[in-house]
Formats: C-alpha cells, sequence, structure tokens
C-alpha cells in the first residue's frame, strides 16, 4: 500500500520538476480558477494532517496548513511531497490496522470517526488521484503533457481505446 502511495505522489514531483512557477500558481482555467499549486498543497495538506495526529491516534483533517508558499512555488511544492513520501517510509513499521479518531467537516459540521489506518491512508491516496485528475484538466487547459499516462486515473479506471 505505502509503495504505491509513494509512487502516485512521485508522479507529482516528476510534473513539478517540468513546469514553471507562473503554470504552477495559474488560476486562469474556469470553471473553478483553480491551480496545479492549490490541488498539489490540498493533497499533501491531508498527509499531513495524517502525519501530525498519528502518534495521538487523533487525525483533524480541519486543520491542514494552507502553507501559500507550497501553492506558488513549485521547489517548496517539491520540498513538501519529499516531506511527506519520507513519513509515509516511516509508516511501513507501523500496525495499518490500528484504530485512529477520524475528524473532519463534512458540510454540515465537524464530525469525528473511527478508521483504521489503512482507511485513512486509503482515503488520502484516492483524494490524491482524484485531484490528480482536476491538475490533468488544468494541465491539458495550459497546454503543458500529462507526467505520464496513468496520471489522474485511478488504477481501477477502465482505459479507452483509440
Amino acid at each position: 500500500m505505502i509503495e504505491a502511495i509513494q509512487k502516485n505522489l512521485e508522479r507529482g514531483i516528476k510534473l513539478l520538476n517540468s513546469i514553471s512557477d507562473s503554470e504552477y500558481a495559474n488560476t486562469t482555467i474556469a470553471p473553478y480558477y483553480s491551480s496545479i499549486g492549490g490541488h498539489t498543497r490540498h493533497i499533501l495538506d491531508v498527509f499531513d494532517c495524517i502525519f501530525e495526529g498519528l502518534d495521538g491516534n487523533s487525525i483533524n483533517l480541519v486543520l491542514r496548513k494552507r502553507n501559500s508558499l507550497v501553492e506558488n512555488k513549485t521547489t517548496e511544492g517539491i520540498k513538501y511531497f519529499q516531506t511527506i513520501i519520507s513519513e509515509l517510509e516511516k509508516v511501513k513499521n507501523k500496525d495499518l490496522n490500528q484504530i485512529i479518531q477520524v475528524t473532519d467537516d463534512l458540510g454540515l459540521g465537524v464530525i469525528s470517526a473511527n478508521y483504521t489506518l489503512a482507511a485513512i491512508l486509503i482515503q488520502a491516496h484516492s483524494h490524491a488521484i482524484h485531484h490528480f485528475a482536476s491538475v490533468g484538466y488544468i494541465i491539458s487547459q495550459l497546454g503543458i503533457q500529462l507526467p505520464d499516462e496513468d496520471f489522474g486515473f485511478n488504477p481501477t479506471t477502465p482505459k479507452i481505446k483509440t
């Protein structure tokens, strides 16, 4: 599981190494006017919340850091990816069936539920893929090439043969 998550996050590093800061921070693409950097920061903030709360068995997804430098500078985004990948290495030795309380705001207020460590990591991974798909749309509108053909695709999504 950890290896699959790391491999997916490495796609983000590959992308950031191939684009400029202005492409990374560009917010001109409709309909949401979000940037590659904004999606990157959001993806990594979710993982960061996991690692911040892991020792206390209480993860609060509302407490994201929202570092604007990560949204605007590719070098900062790459550093953040590297930090998260490094933290994932440390999780390899943990009990993935460990019960952890996860807190989030689903739109009608803050709630908490029990997850396993594996479940929250799977959720964060799927969340990253979902946001990479949004990044893929932005990339295509900016005329940038995807870092690889699987970028933003869930592994269970059937491939369209063209």
